[in-house]
């Protein structure tokens, strides 16, 4: 009995010490910063970075000469269907916690589990905006028309796509307002690959600022003070 216990307290120990060896990476890594690529192509493409607290989105423009989003994340699927919005915020993420977890309080161990552990669906979360207003919260970047290039192929490949090469809406009244929308994902949730971390690599795909790897909006905005 006494080799019993002994076994369950070392296996207690391992895993504080993982999480522990976790929330000191996640808060030390994103210091590294990755710096913003050179170009000589005039910038003029603006985009923000969105964060509600926790979870960071990217936020484009829903129309310019290099993409009509609207014509894939389709204004129809949204509550208000209103069709006069200048700007699109996308974030990755888990399903369970997308659809399933409205606040924390309602988290459920199992969501949270599956979502840590490569053992659930993903999802995209789409929102329209008629504006953006800048501050702590959102951050604007300018591009160039390559940038934003690379960034819209970054975005689109998320998605998951049906015979038709169009998103997959998720059929759902867990949305969170009038002007957003859920769509099919590819990948897996994980405590290594969150929504921020997707974000932050979506920044390195545009040339921009971002931490080297970061779980955490913190390590993206921090870069952006």
């Amino acid at each position: 009995m006494k080799r019993f216990f002994l076994v369950i307290l070392k296996t207690i120990w391992i895993i504080l010490g993982i999480v522990a060896f976790y929330l000191l990476c996640g808060f030390l890594i994103p210091y590294i910063k990755v710096p913003e690529k050179a170009v000589t192509q005039t910038k003029y493409i603006d985009i923000y970075i969105l964060t509600n607290g926790v979870h960071t989105d990217l936020v484009v423009p829903v129309k310019s000469e290099e993409i009509d989003w609207s014509k894939e994340i389709l204004f129809e699927n949204t509550l208000s269907k209103k069709t006069d919005f200048k700007y699109l915020s996308i974030g990755w993420g888990d399903k369970g916690f997308y659809l399933d977890t409205p606040t924390w309080a309602e988290l459920k161990p199992s969501t949270a589990v599956k979502a840590a552990f490569w053992m659930s669906e993903s999802a995209m979360h789409c929102t329209f905006y008629e504006k953006m207003t800048e501050g702590e919260d959102c951050k604007k970047l300018t591009l160039t028309r390559e940038q934003y290039r690379d960034l819209i192929f970054f975005i689109r490949e998320k998605f998951d796509r049906d015979e038709n090469g169009k998103p997959i809406l998720i059929k759902t009244d867990a949305v969170y307002g009038k002007n957003d929308a859920f769509y099919d994902a590819k990948g897996s949730y994980s405590f290594l690959d969150t929504c921020n971390t997707w974000a932050n690599n979506g920044l390195k795909a545009a040339g921009q600022k971002a931490a080297l790897w970061t779980p955490s909006d913190r390590g993206i905005f921090q870069h952006y003070e």
